[in-house]
């Protein structure tokens, strides 16, 4: 199966700060990949990179087959959706007009999430945090996205939500999207993704089926603890 997604030879950071050093993954259709780590391990870097928010310093991305260094809003038009942990929606703007810009298909969007209906008219700044990113995510999931980033899809929100966000993300993917998903919470990654890559420092140190994974969660803490406990981390918790 070809990649819908690939990094090869990737550096990214900020300036001439390196946080990632030749990295190399790839995410099929079909498949959500879990990218696990540490804070200041490089996920965020990566996110902002395989998205063209952010220049890489070296190494090549590939999107749906093409190399690309396009930004990032030429790359969304190629068909990826980026969630971010900022909760990527227009406050001023109301639910329906922020699914408008998207170019959303409406009854796509209120299928996938109902809870939206009854808050089309409300300005989304009034909306809660769990509300705003079930429109965030539906901003990628309701139009011809085939590429979806991640990015703490669940920080600060109840966990009830949480499970209701990364069903639909699973759900996606079963459909034929490729998602690489950037999650803090360990298990809840691991009963939505088919693959798992655990980062530290910059790097891919533990990668394998979450299946196989989930049995090896000691590993998992550990490179968290060895990244947490490292004072020659030059990511040193400037970027997650």
């Amino acid at each position: 199966m070809s990649a819908c997604l690939e990094a090869e030879g990737l550096s990214a950071g900020y300036g001439k700060v390196e946080i990632v050093r030749d990295l190399n993954l790839h995410v099929d259709a079909g498949e959500v990949v879990a990218l696990l780590g540490p804070n200041g391990a490089g996920k965020t870097t990566t996110i902002s990179t395989l998205s063209g928010e952010l220049r890489a310093l070296g190494g090549d991305v590939r999107l749906l087959g093409a190399r690309t260094d396009a930004p990032l809003h030429v790359r969304a038009r190629q068909g990826l959706g980026v969630v971010s942990q900022e909760r990527a929606v227009l406050m001023d703007l109301t639910t329906r007009e922020n699914l408008r810009v998207a170019r959303c298909d409406l009854e796509r969007a209120l299928a996938l999430f109902p809870e939206l209906e009854p808050h089309l008219e409300r300005r989304v700044g009034l909306l809660s945090g769990g509300q705003q990113q079930m429109l965030a995510l539906a901003r990628c999931l309701a139009r011809s996205c085939r590429v979806l980033l991640v990015d703490e899809l669940s920080l600060g929100l109840a966990p009830l939500v949480v499970d209701r966000l990364l069903l639909a993300v699973r759900a996606a993917a079963d459909e034929g999207m490729a998602v690489l998903l950037v999650e803090q919470h360990i298990h809840k990654a691991l009963q939505v993704a088919d693959r798992v890559l655990v980062m530290t420092r910059g790097r891919i140190g533990l990668e394998g089926k979450a299946s196989d994974l989930g049995a090896r969660l000691d590993d998992i803490q550990d490179a968290y603890l060895r990244t947490s406990e490292s004072s020659g981390d030059p990511a040193g918790g400037a970027s997650s």
